[in-house]
């Protein structure tokens, strides 16, 4: 908070300062004519407005890179950052707006608009790569907005790839020394970018798609052991029969405690895409032989994965007492987040949370099969005597139980098998190994010095090479160089660690896991009772945080509870509203909640 009001105060402070010494070198300078006087004085305006976008932009790439050792040191999940880049990006291209705006009317009221608009100077600023840049930018800016990237999410995707346009033409526009401003954030981006190339190219084996009436996936992921992540994690999916551009966000619905090889994620069926999954997974569930395992070769789904993403410590573990507050499919990480302490207890692992409440608002009953998806006896027997365990589900649009709830259970889920071929997730990015990832940056940004340094020797100064745009696009090459060979060496090496690791793991009994898988199929029913035995359904209710928040915080007594919620904006701000209101009214020594968000909103 101290950080984006101090940007703020000097966004504000750059304005006006900038505003007030345009004015002086104005009148500093005796032009007469007003009609001169007011294009000059737009034109030095529209500078100023450049160069403070320019700052802007200077941060703006770095809370987008998804595996950054930077956000990782300190310890700001891609999910929070990406507000970080959305706030930068509509105050970037606000700025960019209005200083090509005061160019276009500052030379139209001079009458040469259109030679300023296609004039490419060799030395100085090029003004039609700038026109490129702007034209690009704004295109991305309009297909963010709210409204577009919600209604129309793939032309916002695909329409965000043209970053690297705005890039280039920004370099050609301004040249080498100006770019050298944005240059650090850009070049931390392109690493990332290049890194996720990597792991995305590599094909993740599905162990098993399960299909719930509710309009809910489970995709079960094959991963290496020596891939490690939280129970807050964030994984990037994309399935190629589907497409080959989009990638979506999930959040992992299982503990790291869970199994060495598998990690799992639900999908909640809202789009075009998701709809197509749900299809095809119910398409091979009827095609498939029942006793054949499915996909022996991995041809007929093939996914591939970033990630997984998320903080680098598992900050749920460090409050004794614990709301988990979620909406609809928000039940998905406070699946993994319940997995995860009950095998910390079981394992006697070192593990605070003893007293927790799920709050979970649905819509429609037959959501409630999502809880079958743990097995809390299994994981911790008896976990009753050492964890004071509450679910509270309410069904919002249902006044009472229906009648065929209990019936649901024999026909409440298709599922598929997928055959093991080997193909696991890679670790790569995500929460990988921070040795690697701190070599994967250093070694390239010492390539980036070296090219640079060579070039300037051996080229520029012999054959003084002086052009701006020129320059600004060397420095552009010289970027990607560093990181195509520099980085490129240690990603090799890292891999090659990666694989030689990977061989010392015990081998997989794949046979075996067919049958752990073909268990836990039988076992879904016995969990869905297990979790209806803590779980108090109530029809027709929204939840009163009021009264909840109050009640507990009394029962608990005089602790700290954290409050992690997973869901809609209204109900993160009713949340966020009760936490304040509690903490604000609290008396002597009684309870203080602390609000965490988990929600991801892209």
């Amino acid at each position: 908070m101290i950080g984006v009001i101090l940007f703020s105060v000097y966004i504000i402070w750059a304005v006006i300062m900038y505003s007030i010494r345009s004015v002086d070198r104005l009148s500093s300078l005796h032009v007469q004519d007003m009609k001169e006087k007011s294009a000059m004085l737009l034109e030095l305006t529209g500078r100023r407005f450049g160069f403070i976008g320019l700052t802007c932009l200077a941060f703006l790439f770095i809370p987008v890179a998804r595996g950054s050792v930077l956000l990782r040191a300190i310890d700001i999940p891609f999910e929070h950052a990406t507000r970080y880049h959305v706030w930068l990006g509509h105050t970037t291209m606000a700025l960019f707006s209005l200083h090509g705006l005061f160019y276009v009317i500052g030379w139209a009221m001079r009458g040469c608009l259109v030679e300023e608009l296609i004039e490419w100077k060799n030395v100085g600023i090029a003004h039609l790569p700038g026109v490129i840049s702007l034209a690009a930018g704004l295109l991305m800016w309009v297909t963010s907005l709210p409204g577009v990237r919600r209604k129309k999410f793939e032309l916002f995707l695909y329409t965000h790839q043209l970053y690297v346009v705005f890039v280039v033409f920004l370099a050609l526009h301004v040249g080498d020394f100006i770019f050298m401003m944005v240059g650090a954030g850009i070049f931390l981006f392109m690493l990332d970018r290049f890194l996720r190339f990597f792991q995305s190219r590599k094909t993740v084996d599905i162990l098993s798609a399960t299909c719930f009436p509710c309009g809910t996936i489970e995709l079960v992921l094959s991963k290496p052991a020596n891939l490690h992540y939280n129970a807050l994690g964030w994984i990037f999916l994309q399935i190629r029969e589907l497409s080959w551009l989009q990638w979506h966000p999930f959040s992992v619905s299982s503990s790291p405690l869970d199994g060495k090889h598998h990690v799992a994620i639900l999908i909640k069926v809202l789009g075009d895409w998701t709809e197509k999954l749900k299809g095809h997974i119910l398409n091979l569930s009827v095609e498939q032989p029942e006793m054949e395992p499915l996909l022996l070769h991995n041809r007929i789904l093939t996914a591939s994965v970033e990630g997984p993403y998320g903080h680098e410590s598992p900050y749920h573990l460090t409050y004794e007492n614990l709301i988990l507050v979620a909406g609809g499919i928000g039940i998905s990480p406070f699946l993994a987040i319940l997995s995860d302490i009950l095998h910390r207890i079981n394992d006697s692992r070192h593990c605070l949370p003893r007293n927790i409440l799920i709050v979970w608002a649905i819509k429609n009953s037959d959501e409630l099969p999502l809880l079958e998806t743990i097995e809390m006896e299994a994981i911790c027997p008896l976990y009753s005597d050492k964890l004071n365990l509450e679910i509270q589900t309410f069904v919002t649009r249902e006044s009472q139980p229906s009648l065929e709830e209990g019936k649901r259970a024999k026909t409440m889920h298709t599922s598929i098998s997928p055959g093991f071929s080997g193909c696991r997730m890679s670790s790569l990015a995500g929460t990988g190994n921070v040795v690697w990832s701190g070599l994967y940056v250093i070694i390239s940004t010492i390539g980036l010095v070296i090219i640079v340094a060579l070039l300037d020797i051996f080229y520029i100064n012999p054959f003084n090479v002086t052009y701006w745009w020129y320059k600004g696009l060397l420095l552009i090459g010289c970027m990607a160089a560093s990181v195509v060979i520099f980085g490129g060496l240690v990603i090799a090496l890292w891999h090659l660690w990666e694989r030689k690791t990977s061989l010392k793991e015990e081998p997989e009994d794949t046979t075996k896991k067919v049958d752990m898988l073909q268990q836990h199929e039988a076992s879904l029913q016995k969990n869905l009772e297990e979790a209806r035995s803590v779980n108090t359904i109530r029809y027709g209710e929204r939840p009163d945080f009021q009264e909840i928040f109050g009640s507990h915080a009394k029962s608990w007594g005089s602790v700290d509870i954290g409050v992690i919620v997973c869901g809609p904006p209204t109900l993160q701000s009713s949340v966020a509203k009760e936490c304040r209101r509690q903490n604000l009214q609290r008396r002597g020594h009684q309870a203080i909640f602390h609000f965490n968000s988990h929600s991801f909103d892209l």
